[in-house]
């Protein structure tokens, strides 16, 4: 790694996800090897074994639902039994199992079991190719931003979804403050600044205080299972229910193709909508309507109103969340300078009038909802990786939610509470509560509730060689640090004899070390067949390019004389579907199709030139 290297910045979206970096600078955002700035966060695996990621997957979705993993993220790092987790496997097409010791969860897709780390994995190499194509140089290291409400688990999860990418994560940041960097970068604010982070799967509020260049978070709240996917269920559920009411009680949740087809249209209404007064929900041949009915369309108008209705309940939800965040923060509406719109649901207009209203004023239109993110996780990579860039500028983030261990009587005893400046280290004494009690058993939790089983189990661990003695008489002096990325160490000391025992937490849900080493294993193996395929692609694209160019060439010079042929119009027409199922398949990277059509290239060529020596003057 060179110290020139560049360095990336990652919004690893639910939706969509999105790679800027600094150059000269100045952050930008880095469009795909197809000129998209948005990268859908899809995985596939095609009928062929072939992995799709990104337009490619999401192009495919509709016929082949099982095995195309969208929404990822709102999978990662949680436990196997969670409510969320029993909640996506009802609606979701692709199939959730758990894992070895029935902790985390795994995607069936393509024939093979997969890690929810490497899906999003995936969808982060799709982002490192890009880059790396764009930049003209490796890339090796990233920031990549996370929801400020993820816990550690999901914290370690993306972290690890990196790993497996072949990226050093220089820092896992949340993308509040993310979006409030890049707001403020080069600027001398002075001002209180709410940022309102409303995306396809999680919503996030953050409340900051921007001195120049200081960028305090006083108090983060949020909510990772409510996002644009849950606005798109409500549409579907609106459409699904009216289509059973309309046919027989048939339920289209049984069919995966067309639940798939319903996902789309609902998506695509809900963003019209933001434009639009109503729109039309038009899906012909959705369903077979049984013996004798032939196949049922579905044919629906959907109103602004009727969408508002619809998710009422879910836009006061992100009220509520930044009401408590901003009673945390000690801040009044009207106190507040600026109030950031970010993510794509924010474009939704009433979304907008919620916040309008809740802050009596209007919100800034000063940022990219869906770019803006990215660009200051690529400030901070600039910061991190250059000596002296970050110099000026003073990132202090807090930890989401209250971080302790469980007491007994099952209760939740917090050490480091919620919006408390991270790094930091806290210690807490603690007594055992039976006579020659020999062992401590320490079960770290994160969460809100007072009750330890409510909250999220992010590791546990045993403290052993106590002396014996009476209950009470023993103290054991637990320590917890946070790092600046938000992830968790514990430790804990006997105090009179110095025994200490300690961990860097996993999450329960988490790859263990043998599990990373082994898919770490397997990427540098396919990363090699990648990299040869992409050498051969690259070779094929080049000869057939140099041929279409030719072609192209020769086109208006053999027009004419191809016509006055036997072949006639067909032989134009033919000719002209070779130049596209070229074009196409350099566009898609299919190597199997350039393959195939580089012989029919080479035939049309060499008509192509016949043709015109034969048109030019002095030939015969």
């Amino acid at each position: 790694m060179s110290a020139s290297e560049p360095v990336i910045g990652i919004d690893l979206g639910t939706t969509n996800s999105v790679v800027a970096t600094v150059q000269d600078g100045v952050p930008r955002v880095i469009p795909g090897r197809s000129g998209q700035l948005l990268t859908p966060s899809v995985v596939a695996f095609a009928r062929n074994g072939k992995r799709l990621v990104g337009a490619l997957a999401k192009r495919q979705a509709i016929t082949n639902a099982e095995d195309t993993v969208f929404a990822a993220k709102r999978l990662i790092g949680r436990r196997w039994g969670s409510k969320e987790i029993e909640d996506a496997r009802q609606v979701l097409p692709y199939r959730l199992v758990a894992g070895p010791e029935g902790h985390d969860v795994r995607v069936e897709l393509g024939g093979r079991t997969l890690t929810v780390q490497e899906i999003s994995a995936m969808v982060l190499a799709e982002l490192r190719a890009d880059a790396e194509a764009w930049l003209g140089q490796p890339v090796s290291r990233a920031v990549i931003t996370v929801p400020a409400y993820f816990n550690d688990g999901q914290r370690h999860a993306t972290k690890d979804a990196g790993r497996i990418a072949g990226l050093e994560v220089l820092r896992i940041i949340n993308e509040p403050t993310s979006a409030a960097l890049a707001y403020g970068f080069g600027k001398q604010i002075e001002r209180k600044v709410v940022v309102f982070d409303l995306g396809g799967g999680t919503f996030d509020v953050s409340v900051l205080d921007i001195g120049k260049s200081v960028y305090d978070v006083v108090a983060v709240g949020g909510d990772t299972y409510l996002g644009g996917e849950d606005f798109d269920r409500r549409v579907m559920d609106w459409l699904t229910f009216g289509f059973a009411k309309e046919n027989g009680g048939i339920d289209l949740r049984q069919d995966k193709m067309a639940l798939q087809r319903l996902r789309d249209a609902a998506e695509r209404a809900k963003c019209e909508l933001s434009s639009l007064p109503s729109t039309a929900l038009h899906l012909p041949f959705l369903v077979g309507g049984g013996e004798g009915k032939g196949a049922l369309h579905l044919d629906r108008q959907l109103s602004r109103e009727k969408l508002e209705e619809l998710t009422k309940d879910l836009v006061d939800r992100c009220i509520a969340v930044t009401e408590r965040t901003l009673r945390d923060a000690g801040v009044r509406p009207s106190q507040v300078g600026e109030v950031l719109l970010v993510g794509g649901m924010t474009r939704m207009p009433w979304v907008q009038q919620a916040v309008r209203e809740f802050f009596g004023r209007e919100p800034c239109r000063g940022v990219h909802p869906e770019e803006v993110v990215a660009l200051g996780a690529a400030i901070q990579a600039q910061a991190l990786s250059t000596p002296h860039a970050g110099a000026e500028m003073l990132l202090l983030d807090v930890t989401p939610q209250n971080l302790g261990l469980m007491v007994v009587g099952g209760y939740f005893q917090t050490v480091i509470p919620r919006n408390t400046t991270v790094p930091t280290s806290q210690t807490h004494l603690f007594t055992t509560v039976q006579d020659d009690q020999t062992s401590v058993r320490i079960a770290v939790l994160q969460g809100e509730s007072e009750r330890a089983i409510d909250n999220e189990l992010l590791g546990e661990f045993v403290l052993d060689g106590i002396r014996p003695a009476r209950r009470g008489e023993v103290e054991i002096e637990v320590t917890f640090e946070i790092s600046a990325d938000g992830i968790v160490g514990v430790s804990a000391r006997d105090v009179a004899t110095g025994l200490q025992q300690s961990i860097s937490v996993t999450a329960t849900s988490g790859l263990t070390e043998d599990e990373m080493r082994h898919i770490l294993d397997e990427q540098i193996d396919e990363l090699l067949e990648r990299k040869q395929t992409a050498r051969e692609f690259e070779t094929r694209r080049d000869r057939v390019l140099a041929l279409v160019r030719e072609i192209e060439a020769l086109g208006p010079e053999v027009h004419d004389a191809l016509e006055r042929t036997r072949f006639g119009k067909d032989a134009v027409l033919k000719a002209e579907g070779v130049l596209a199922r070229a074009r196409t398949a350099v566009e898609a990277r299919d190597l199997a199709a350039l393959a195939a059509e580089e012989e029919p290239l080479e035939r049309t060529l060499q008509l192509f030139k016949g043709l015109a020596a034969t048109a030019r003057p002095g030939t015969r």
